[in-house]
């Protein structure tokens, strides 16, 4: 049985093209139990979510695709060593006082760690971290930046930490398989990282929109984001048409 536990609503703003009532009802039209809401950076969503997932009888499941901060999430600077201001980490609560700290979490971030993003840190992570589940993220993740830059020491260190923060039985390994250029080089990488630590691994397809038909629409929608023309040649553009809510069968054909 497959869930889909990583999804962009219109809370994902200029960047998520599925509608909150709509995200349920496509769970349901596919027979999956639940299905989980995690916008980037924030819970604005999750609400509405959950009461659209009571109204199509599908299990909710709050989550949010937070950004950490290479250091301190008080630190409003770039380090030179690591030029991105901040990683993708996929939270989900599995409880209420998993909730209450995914509020408290992302609120930090707004509060104190804003730097381009709401971010926060290792720090505030493992103060807020009961009823927490954590998924290693997209390719903009940590764990994947890393191997992607050929550091895997730094690899191991950073799956390290996370499995003391939130507990070996919390943290899985997240799997996608978009298309995308070396792809299959991180997946061996990160299939090899979850056998050396012993921990799970989940397949997810950080969907984005509804059905492969509404890619254009996902396009226009990154030019109005980014103040870009569709005929220009460097406008923002996901270099994938898979991003959208696969079926089931579509996901294990994948994997």
């Amino acid at each position: 049985m497959f869930v889909h536990l990583h999804n962009h609503t219109e809370y994902s703003l200029l960047d998520g093209a599925i509608k909150i009532d709509r995200l349920p009802r496509l769970a349901a039209e596919m027979e999956m139990p639940a299905v989980a809401i995690t916008d980037h950076g924030n819970l604005f969503g999750a609400i509405k979510f959950y009461q659209a997932a009571e109204r199509a009888g599908i299990k909710p499941i709050i989550g949010s695709e937070v950004y950490i901060a290479p250091e301190s999430r008080l630190k409003k600077s770039k380090d030179l060593t690591i030029p991105e201001a901040s990683f993708h980490l996929t939270i989900l609560a599995t409880d209420l006082e998993g909730y209450h700290n995914l509020v408290r979490l992302v609120s930090i971030g707004y509060l104190e760690g804003f730097y381009y993003r709401p971010r926060i840190d290792r720090e505030v992570l493992s103060q807020h971290a009961r009823g927490l589940i954590g998924l290693s993220g997209c390719a903009k993740g940590e764990i994947p930046y890393w191997i992607m830059k050929g550091e895997q020491d730094r690899a191991r260190d950073c799956l390290a930490s996370y499995i003391e923060i939130l507990g070996k039985d919390n943290f899985y390994i997240e799997l996608m398989r978009l298309g995308l250029e070396d792809e299959e080089y991180l997946i061996d990488q990160l299939v090899s990282l979850s056998r050396e630590f012993d921990v799970p691994i989940v397949a997810t397809n950080d969907c984005h929109y509804p059905t492969s038909s509404d890619t254009f629409a996902h396009e226009v929608l990154l030019c109005i984001q980014t103040k870009k023309r569709l005929t220009d040649k460097d406008r923002m553009r996901f270099n994938t048409t898979q991003v959208y809510f696969k079926s089931p069968k579509e996901m294990a054909q994948l994997f």
